[in-house]
Formats: C-alpha cells, structure tokens, sequence
C-alpha cells in the first residue's frame, strides 16, 4: 500500500508540474497578444472575406478584414479605462465594397490625388480614371481599397501582426509594371498600430501607399472631431487649386488656418477654411527615419493619438463630405466632420511635380514606409 501511494503522490507531483507548466507557458504566450480570426461575410463574387482580430497585452484590440487590408475597428481604453471603438467603418463587408469612403483601408497604388488621371514617366504619357473628377483619386475606380489581399497572422514577442499581400498586375487601373506589395499591421504591446509597408516592381511605376482610417477619439459615431485638440510638426503645407491639386508651391502655415504648430482646437479657425480641412501638410523631418508628425487629444474621454511616420507628408481630413446620410456600426449616422484622417504619404501629384519627393519606383528597388500610430491617455 505504502508503494501505491508513493506512486499516486508521484503521479500528482508530475501532473502538477505539468499543469503548471502548461499555465505558465499560456500565460508567457497571452502576454505577446492574441489573435483570432472568423468569417465577415462574402464580397460580390463570392469570395470570404476573413477578419483577424489582435489583442495587444493591455487589452487594445485591432479587427482587421482582408478585403481593402482594412481596419475595420480599434478599441482603446479612455482615462477611466474604458474601452471605446475609434475608427469609423461599417458591420458588414457588403458596405465596404459598395458604400466605402476608404474607411479604414490601404489607398494605392497612387494614395491621393494625380491631376486629370495623367502622368509622364520615362518619356511615356499614362491615362488613369478620373474617379474624382476632374483628378484620379486613391488609385481608381477599384483601388487597394476594394481588392483582396492575402492574409497571414503572427504572434510576435513584441505583439501580434496581421500581413497582408497584393500583386497589382501591370495595367491595373492604368499604372505600369507588377508591383507586389506586402503591408505589416503589429499592435504593440507599447500600445502602438506599428505599420510597415513593402513594395516591388518589375517595370517603372510610381507608388505611393497610405492608411485611411478616419478616428474619433471620442468614439466612432459620438459626434463632430472639431474639438479635438491637434498639434501638426509643420511649418509648410501644399497649397491647391480648387480641384485640390497642388500649385507646386510649399507655403508657410503661419498666418493661416492651417497652423497647427501650436496645438489647438479643430474648430478654432474652421470658419476660415472652406468647410473643413483637406490638405497636405510637409512635415518637419530632420532624418529619413520615423518621427512624431502629429498629436491629437480629446479632452473629455483623456484619449490621444500619435503620429510617427517616415513620410514627408502628412494628409489632414476632417470627414467634409459626411452629411448623417451614411449609416456606420451599429446604425450609427456619421456626421459632417464625424471622423479625422492623418494620412502619411508623398505628396499628392507628385508625378507631375517634379520639385516634390519621388514616387517613382523601378526595378531592383524597394518601396519603403513605416508610419506608427501611437494611442494613450492624457495624464
């Protein structure tokens, strides 16, 4: 008997250690994050759309769908701790595919704007939609945005990462070359949307890629952003024409109601805009590498965003177009100003202008970009 309860006492001692083991391990493993994925629907073709959500180790959760490499929602804690999704989108993919304002999704293969869908690249002359006329916008009438990438997730000892990749054919929507692209989306476990991007080609193109998420702070769908709070780190922006393309000229924000070197509120100067702000700020850069390009707080749930990114650019859009018309998650109806994007990227029509950073791409080169969005709390 004194044998058979030795070896009970072993046996106990051993799945003991394995349990806790075990638990250990899980718990060292939900300390890098988690991801899950499940089903959001069926496009027109009948393609499923498939939606990974990240969940950091301080509990921010990502959802992302690969239709448009779109974050379709981001939970952050407020100063209380309480979570509230902050970026505009939509419950079903249907409305991605048909009633999307670029929410949330990748913009390429040329983000913003080309003046009359034409551009000169090595003595040739290429025609592109006129998809916001009488401009290309965005990359067309199917951009990045309504194009299903591949994903893959990943749990990393920094947080979890969701990739995505897209070979855009030579020809599609009137750009030249191959170009395959592959975009990083990782939740930090600082609290940070780290996302890098990766492109080649097999022919001269031009490139220029942005995230479109329109945020606000307060919660998506709890009103206008316009007192949000916003600090810009430039001195210069791209004046436009009146079809927003850029005159070519860097002009200084001081003196104008685009200064946001000193923060402020939104609303401050919006009754001297006209109608809101839709423009591109050049940001004070002093290195190639990421630095802060933007500051955003909203006082009353203490929430605030950053900016940090390796781009010259920094697209400032406060939602002018929403008119309550438009129903997002859960029916909510996305005012005028409902959202604020920062989008980081060249400048727009840089392929006319040659004065501006390049956005050409050849082969044997790679299309780089890392832009962070960085979420806390005021203290």
């Amino acid at each position: 008997m004194v044998w058979k309860q030795a070896v009970q006492t072993l046996v106990q001692c051993v799945v003991a250690l394995l349990i806790s083991g075990a638990c250990a391990a899980y718990a060292a493993e939900h300390a890098k994050g988690q991801i899950s994925e499940r089903p959001f629907g069926q496009i027109t073709d009948g393609t499923v759309v498939t939606a990974y959500t990240l969940t950091n180790a301080n509990g921010l959760k990502a959802t992302f769908i690969d239709f448009g490499a779109t974050l379709v929602s981001m939970e952050a804690p407020d100063r209380n701790g309480v979570n509230a999704d902050i970026v505009l989108g939509f419950d079903k993919v249907e409305d991605y595919e048909q009633h999307n304002p670029y929410f949330g999704s990748i913009c390429g293969r040329y983000a913003n704007r080309i003046a009359k869908g034409r551009f000169t690249l090595d003595g040739k002359e290429y025609s592109l939609a006129t998809n916001n006329a009488p401009n290309h916008l965005h990359g067309g009438n199917k951009g990045f945005n309504k194009v299903m990438w591949k994903g893959e997730a990943f749990v990393l000892d920094k947080g979890p990462m969701v990739r995505f990749t897209y070979t855009s054919k030579d020809g599609e929507e009137g750009y030249p070359g191959n170009l395959t692209c592959v975009v990083n989306f990782t939740l930090t476990n600082t609290n940070e949307l780290r996302i890098v991007y990766e492109a080649e080609t097999d022919a001269a193109t031009v490139v220029n890629l942005t995230h479109h998420s329109y945020f606000n702070l307060a919660g998506q769908g709890a009103g206008s952003v316009l007192d949000h709070e916003l600090v810009i780190y430039a001195d210069r922006y791209t004046p436009v024409d009146d079809t927003l393309i850029p005159t070519g000229e860097l002009a200084p924000v001081k003196g104008t109601p685009f200064d946001f070197t000193v923060g402020h509120a939104i609303s401050q100067y919006y009754g001297e805009t006209n109608g809101g702000y839709d423009l591109c700020y050049v940001l004070n850069k002093k290195t190639g590498w990421v630095e802060l390009g933007a500051r955003a707080v909203e006082h009353g749930s203490g929430r605030t965003l950053e900016v940090i990114t390796t781009e010259p650019g920094l697209q400032f859009y406060t939602g002018n177009g929403f008119s309550g018309s438009l129903k997002g998650k859960a029916g909510v109806a996305y005012v005028k100003h409902g959202g604020f994007c920062l989008e980081a990227q060249r400048f727009p029509d840089s392929p006319n202008h040659p004065e501006f950073p390049s956005a050409v791409l050849r082969p044997g080169e790679k299309y780089s970009q890392v832009t962070v969005y960085r979420f806390g709390v005021e203290k």
